[in-house]
Order: C-alpha cells, then structure tokens, then sequence
C-alpha cells in the first residue's frame, strides 16, 4: 500500500519500544580544512562550531554530523532519537538487560541515556524529533516530448544538494553480535543479511531499509555515511563534481541489490566514504519486512562496476 492509493502510513508502531532515528553521528579526523572541503564540496551545509564542524543539509538546521580534530581518523559515537513517551520506559529496558551507563563525552551537555554497543563504540539515546521519513523519499528522474533538449548544459547543471543522511554502515569483529544488541536494546530490526559478512537494520516505527549497517571487519571502525538524494541525475552530477574537485576513488554508478538504491560511493582523505544514495526501499511502521539471509553474488550490487580491491578495507583498525 502507497500513499498513491489514499494510505497514510502511522508515525509509529503501537505497543513497540525503540529508537526512531539517527540523531547525529560523531567522528574525528587529522585535518578540519580537509573534511571541510570534501563535505562542502560533495553538496554538505559545513558550519564551524565549537572548534569543530557540523554537516548540515542545505536550508535544514538539523546536524547529521559532528566533526572533531585528532591524531587519526576514527568513528565517535552514534545518537539515535527517541520518542518522549518512550524514554523511561527505555530506561528500564538498559537496566534490565544489564547495560551499563556511562556519562556523556567530557564538555557535552547531553539527558539522554549513555552506554557502549558490544564493540565499544559509544551510544546516545535520546528524546528529539523524528528525522527518519514517515513515508519513501520523492524519486524522479523526468523526461521531456520529442522536440525539447532533456539535458542541461554542463556550464549550467546544478549542485547536487543532499537532503539528509540516509544511513550508516560500521565495522564489527562480529556481525550476529551486533544484530543482537542492536535488536534487544535499540530496538532495531532485521531487514537483510549475508550470513557473518553484512547486515542492514531498520527503525521499527517508519525507516529506510537500513538505518544502521554492519560489515565483518578485525576491528571496529566507521565505513561510509549515505546521502539521499532525489535522482540518478543528481548521483551522477554529485559524482562528477567530485571528480572535478580531485577526488577520484570510489565506486559507482550502480544498484545495490539489499536495499535496491542507486549508488556512487566517493572516497574521503582517511579511506571511509560519502555516498549518494537515491530510491532505496522503504519500512513503513505498520510492515513486517521479509528478511532474508542472502548469497554473496546477491547481497552488494546488481549492476554497476567491478568493487575496488581495498573498498571494504577498515582503515580504523590497528
């Protein structure tokens, strides 16, 4: 059922405790003119705030990420959001399963529940607003009559403007571990695996196909944020701006099969990546998602380029 045929999807799932939303992410980085330049140019409202950087989406207020500066790269934290009616509740939940509190990072002002995912990487949970879509995100890819030019000339074509972050993928020693914690404490659920190699989570009240992902790697670490954006055009206008801008490496234009978006990774300075992201499957709250446990050859992409050799390389581990 669509919103197309006069359906309107709940804003969440009755009677089910868990998050609604990414929040915000946090990492660090060895250089904040670097990542200012790289977000700035892969379409990103890039703010300076206190001593650090936020991303934004053009026109929104709302920060997707926040950017510290260290001696090398590494992934900080993950703040999901929570629904106020649902926040002690939730506290009781961390207390029955045994989940340890923990204050928050040294000079943030946070009332939300701190604690570490199996991995160590540090969680919020929080009351905030829902940033998670409570329907699938606009995709158009428009045509015109014979007889009018379809394309805009290169001196002219837009910027490519991501509207907000889609998702995250992490690295994890142990994926079924991950599952695990993600489902008991967060909330989350299964959308679809590839046994021990990757697995993609959705929010249980309205979200992407994934909100977080997780890929098998020695050690914890950060792989890529996803980007939405509303076209193939604007992946491929996104893409060969980058280009211009001198970053080359990364993978794309393709389709992924879990998940079904299109696709054009691009490669940061510390070896993570940024993707553009469009029309990727959406959950809506009152669906039971059929999750499956995929092949390899049916789990990453259905078309697009060969997979670079080192694409899956955990540049944070040891």
């Amino acid at each position: 059922m669509t919103a197309n045929h006069g359906y309107i999807a709940p804003s969440r799932r009755p009677g089910e405790l868990g998050v609604h939303s990414i929040d915000h992410c946090h990492m660090v980085v060895p250089d904040l003119k670097d990542a200012q330049h790289f977000y700035e140019s892969f379409g990103l409202d890039v703010r300076e705030k206190n001593n650090g950087l936020s991303l934004h989406a053009h026109g929104d207020p709302h920060k997707w990420v926040s950017i510290g500066e260290g001696a090398r790269k590494r992934f900080g934290y993950l703040s999901f959001a929570l629904f106020e009616e649902d926040f002690a509740a939730f506290g009781k939940r961390l207390q029955d399963e045994g989940v340890a509190r923990m204050d928050p990072p040294a000079g943030m002002d946070s009332n939300g529940y701190w604690f570490r995912d199996p991995d160590g990487n540090a969680i919020e949970v929080k009351i905030a607003a829902k940033t998670s879509p409570n329907a699938k995100s606009i995709f158009a890819e428009p045509s015109v009559p014979g007889g009018q030019r379809g394309a805009p000339y290169r001196s002219t074509a837009s910027r490519t403007r991501p509207r907000r972050l889609s998702h995250v993928l992490l690295f994890t020693p142990d994926v079924s571990r991950a599952l695990s914690f993600y489902s008991r404490i967060l909330g989350l659920r299964l959308s679809d695996r590839s046994g021990d190699i990757i697995a993609f989570m959705h929010a249980i009240h309205g979200s992407d196909h994934h909100l977080v992902a997780f890929a098998k790697s020695n050690a914890p670490g950060h792989h890529h944020y996803s980007w939405d954006v509303g076209s193939v055009s604007d992946i491929g206008l996104g893409a060969t701006y980058m280009l211009e801008q001198g970053y080359e490496r990364g993978w794309g234009l393709g389709r992924h099969v879990l998940g079904s978006n299109f696709f054009h990774y691009v490669r940061d300075p510390w070896g993570s990546y940024s993707e553009y992201s469009a029309d990727i499957d959406y959950v809506p709250a009152d669906c039971d998602w059929d999750s499956g446990d995929h092949p390899p050859h049916d789990s990453l992409y259905v078309w697009g380029p060969n997979l670079p050799e080192d694409f899956i390389q955990n540049f944070e581990a040891p």
